[in-house]
């Protein structure tokens, strides 16, 4: 860990400690999880008051913000580079608390998904500047720690947002969510005063688009880098899909809906488990025999899956304990994968956590809203999906690591490329 200004003792004593730095970070990156899951017992009375025919449409509302986060992302490491992390996210904050007022007041559905679509852009500068803020600090397993308990307080978001949105919409209406969504944002600005710049004035990078298209290229040129982050991406849309259709699937199949909330609460419940006992022993047995045995189990997983759909005796409670343990091995997967693919970019971490999350999230959303559209009245669909990401992702991770799986921490050598 460095700092990279030396503060005044009047400003030390100001300064947030570890666990303020590591909530605060989590509940940044909270504001997206909310702006998503807060949504989806909503969809079917933003359906009915906008006039939607298709049910599955639906689910652009989840994903075009989730894309508008993957367009996004590219341009706020760069700009964070620059400007310092702070600089960039305290306007960012601005501008959620804005889109999500005009969320609030779109009169159509085509409105909506294009604000939707803003309010993502927008968005995507809280999780870049997240991850950048935290290898501004650490770097490798510590990195990984870090994030894990990062990630473990940002789950209580998403296990809480659905019984929110249902409550809110409930006694107002959907369109009271996004003031919601508002009142968080300014409360976020408000403690974020609180926050020192992590960029190092020696890492600060001109912002130019040469400069720029040379980082992008390093990342991509980067073999270890480039695998990790698409085998993330591929992981990504597995659990992308499952928001997309996940309040479809208990509703429909199960015929469950007013059980969504507590469904969706245990499901998030396994990212949190994972991400606390990622955190208590990423730094023990390394990032790479954690997430690479993960993604081993999340494709055991899924074959149970597709067996237990093809049954026929699938119930609510079978579905939610595979889904609680197939999303949370995700845990075991996302922050690793993360932190391995940032490993050698310290020197550049705006950038690189900017264009990888670009990178992930753009292909995460799209291979997500294609799974979401695949629903067609069975949970088949989303167990198929799950397979075939985590085969996929394993395949990339083999090729990062040009066939040596499961090293142990700290042996890995530093890639050429």
């Amino acid at each position: 860990m460095h700092n990279p200004a030396i503060p005044s003792d009047d400003q030390r004593a100001r300064l947030p400690g570890a666990r303020e730095m590591v909530f605060m970070m989590a509940m940044v990156m909270a504001l997206n999880a909310l702006a998503i899951d807060s949504m989806l017992p909503a969809l079917p009375a933003i359906g009915d008051a906008l006039g939607v025919t298709v049910a599955n449409d639906r689910q652009y509302v989840i994903s075009t913000y989730l894309l508008g986060i993957g367009v996004g992302s590219l341009f706020y490491g760069p700009l964070s580079d620059r400007f310092g992390r702070k600089g960039v996210l305290v306007p960012a904050l601005f501008a959620y608390v804005a889109f999500s007022i005009g969320c609030g007041l779109a009169n159509s559905f085509p409105l909506l998904l294009a604000l939707r679509f803003g309010h993502g852009m927008i968005s995507a500068a809280l999780g870049v500047i997240v991850v950048a803020v935290i290898r501004d600090l650490f770097s490798g397993d510590a990195m990984a720690k870090r994030l894990s308990m990062i990630f473990l307080v940002f789950m209580i978001v998403p296990a809480i947002a659905p019984t929110m949105g249902a409550g809110v919409t409930a006694l107002a209406n959907w369109r009271a969510i996004f003031i919601v969504l508002a009142v968080m944002g300014v409360v976020m600005l408000l403690w974020l005063r609180r926050l020192p710049e992590t960029l190092d004035p020696a890492d600060v990078r001109p912002l130019d688009a040469r400069t720029m298209i040379a980082g992008w290229a390093t990342v991509t040129r980067h073999r270890r880098a480039a695998g990790y982050m698409f085998a993330s991406a591929m992981m990504q849309a597995a659990l992308y899909g499952y928001l997309n259709s996940s309040e479809q699937i208990i509703a429909e199949v199960f015929g469950a809906q007013s059980w969504f909330p507590l469904v969706f609460a245990c499901v998030a419940a396994g990212i949190a488990i994972a991400n606390f006992s990622n955190a208590a022993i990423v730094e023990r047995f390394g990032a790479r025999r954690v997430s690479q045995s993960a993604t081993f189990a999340f494709m055991a997983t899924s074959i149970v899956q597709i067996a237990v759909a093809l049954s026929g005796a699938e119930t609510l409670w079978m579905f939610t304990a595979l889904m609680m343990v197939n999303v949370g091995l995700i845990g075991f997967i996302g922050s690793n994968f993360g932190s391995i693919a940032m490993e050698d970019f310290g020197h550049m971490a705006g950038v690189a956590s900017s264009y990888q999350s670009f990178a992930k999230t753009l292909l995460a959303a799209a291979i997500g809203a294609l799974i979401g559209q695949q629903y067609d009245g069975s949970t088949l669909p989303l167990a198929y999906a799950f397979l075939i990401s985590g085969g996929v992702g394993l395949a990339l991770v083999f090729w990062a690591e040009r066939g040596k799986l499961f090293t142990r921490p700290g042996t890995a050598p530093k890639s050429p490329y």
